[in-house]
């Protein structure tokens, strides 16, 4: 909880282009890497009948204590498919507790229109209204998932 009262969303983080990671991704990664938590990758091997098959998952962005936490701030949406999915495999083969999904509550668009951005941060992006479904269809199986949609009270317009 005390990351989530840290957050802001400077206007400044907004209008700025971000390339590969937004301000806003980058900024969130700082405040985790600071504290420890760390990008894992998991190797996962299945063997049936003595034959191994690799079931590589992706990675998540920070983990630390048998908790996964995803930031989706601007990705298209499958990625909460793939967020999801890793959560599921995890929690199943015993590594997992918790997943965690940081992204943007649905009303941010307005903000983002006003400021002329609307285009950068589309209806098929990544935002609560399409992570909901998600969740509420158990694409995370039986995995406990937390999911935090930051909304306007972050913005800060004089940032």
């Amino acid at each position: 909880m005390y990351v989530l009262g840290k957050m802001s969303l400077p206007k400044s983080h907004i209008v700025e282009p971000g390339g590969r990671k937004s301000p806003i991704s980058q900024g969130i990664n700082g405040f985790f890497a600071d504290r420890g938590w760390k990008e894992r990758s998991f190797e996962i091997r299945i063997v049936v009948d003595g034959i191994e098959t690799l079931s590589p998952t992706h990675h998540v962005d920070y983990f630390k204590n048998r908790v996964a936490i995803e930031t989706e701030w601007n990705n298209k949406d499958p990625f909460y498919d793939r967020d999801l999915t890793t959560f599921r495999l995890l929690f199943e083969l015993a590594v997992l507790s918790v997943g965690v999904i940081i992204t943007r509550a649905s009303e941010l668009q307005d903000i983002f229109d006003s400021l002329g951005k609307g285009q950068s941060y589309g209806a098929s992006t990544t935002h609560m209204g399409k992570l909901i479904p998600k969740m509420n269809n158990r694409s995370a199986g039986g995995c406990p998932v937390l999911a935090f949609g930051m909304k306007k009270g972050l913005y800060d317009a004089n940032a």
